[in-house]
């Protein structure tokens, strides 16, 4: 990782398609290898959501990156059959065979719609989400998931980068928002997130060699007409550092939970205990939500009255 203070505020611009790419799906082309070779260990809260499935559940692994929670769990492997979704062609090739494994994957977008309405049993989005450039794109994103998994027993969860990072983190956010957030609350205004660039530095020994020039023999004929043998080698320059910025909208306390209810509401959802919503045909619940480790989560139910 770089430097906590090359993390910088920027501007999205007018078209969030053709920014993602960029910014986002463009990058991640390019890093794959690299990114894969230091994202191989599972968060916790996500392990134990997937420990929690039943058996013979199936899921989505929306976003999937390089696949390292497609083999989970690793206490009952084969349990529970986790599909991965991705925009990057280079990181599904090798999400296909995370663990060590044949593993299910479909190149796609979060915003798309492959699959038909609760297809599945449950859904995980990590590290995705916050890719999104725009509210509504970010909404969608959720109203997808909700739509994919099961209306009677779904069961999803989500994680997204805090504004908020802890000790350990090497990522410092261009805000103050540990002073912005008492006041906010005290208005019951929700705080907006941060949109920035995360910069990925990409050594010289981590890009990938570049094919070497083949060795070329010829014979040409001396000046008193004998054959000669010549050999040319074609040098190559060395690489030099390459540094790809990655858009990010960094979640704000509060946020998280807001946009996934306004989400849901705007699907037709009731959100809360079912038992408190007798009158409504289908809703979620938040089981949990909370802040690890510099993410913010929401782990959520889909329950319909039959």
């Amino acid at each position: 990782m770089p430097p906590a203070t090359a993390v910088k505020a920027v501007s999205v611009s007018d078209d969030p398609q053709v920014y993602e790419d960029e910014h986002v799906h463009g990058v991640y082309d390019e890093i794959a290898p690299h990114f894969s070779s230091t994202r191989y260990k599972p968060w916790p809260i996500i392990a134990q959501f997937l420990d929690s499935i039943p058996a013979g559940w199936v899921g989505l692994d929306s976003g999937t990156g390089n696949g390292k929670y497609l083999p989970l769990p690793l206490e009952r492997p084969g349990s529970v059959w986790t599909i991965g979704l991705d925009r990057s062609r280079s990181l599904l090739e090798i999400a296909r065979t995370a663990g060590g494994s044949h593993r299910e994957v479909a190149w796609g977008d979060v915003l798309g719609r492959p699959w038909r309405p609760g297809a599945f049993d449950y859904a995980i989005s990590i590290a995705t989400i916050h890719h999104l450039s725009t509210h509504a794109r970010r909404k969608a994103a959720v109203q997808r998931l909700l739509e994919c998994i099961s209306p009677s027993h779904g069961r999803a969860l989500i994680y997204v980068w805090a504004i908020e990072q802890d000790e350990l983190s090497k990522r410092t956010i261009p805000c103050d928002s540990s002073e912005q957030a008492p006041a906010s609350q005290e208005k019951n205004t929700p705080l907006a997130g941060q949109d920035v660039f995360v910069p990925w530095v990409l050594s010289p020994q981590n890009q990938p060699k570049a094919p070497s020039k083949r060795k070329h023999e010829f014979r040409n004929k001396g000046a008193d007409g004998e054959e000669q043998q010549v050999s040319s080698t074609g040098a190559t320059e060395p690489p030099s550092t390459k540094i790809f910025n990655r858009y990010y909208h960094m979640f704000a306390q509060g946020e998280l939970p807001d946009l996934v209810c306004e989400a849901a509401r705007d699907l037709g959802l009731a959100v809360g205990n079912p038992k408190e919503h007798v009158d409504a045909a289908r809703g979620i619940e938040v089981v949990q939500d909370g802040w690890e480790r510099s993410n913010y989560y929401i782990e959520l139910r889909r329950w319909e009255y039959q």
